[in-house]
């Protein structure tokens, strides 16, 4: 069960940010490389900053296999059908 409402506002802007490209993924990405130059340059600590800014990497492939699966199934459904 989802805490958020299923309403067409919701569903709505959950398609327009997905077609922008500016998902949940996309938006944790942008975060963690601020994040990253924040260790990195105003913090000093370096290997921290570094490790940080693996994580945009990351994020996106997952995000980019769990569309491809989606797809995927959508796909497999519709040819049921």
């Amino acid at each position: 069960m989802s805490s958020t409402p299923d309403t067409p506002e919701t569903n709505a802007l959950a398609d327009e940010l997905e077609s922008s490209g500016l998902g949940p993924a996309a938006l944790a990405s942008i975060g963690s490389v601020a994040l990253a130059l924040y260790y990195y340059y105003v913090r000093g600590d370096e290997q921290r900053g570094q490790f940080v800014g693996l994580w945009p990497a990351t994020i996106l492939a997952m995000a980019s296999y769990l569309k491809i699966s989606r797809m995927e199934r959508e796909q497999a459904h519709a040819d049921e059908e």
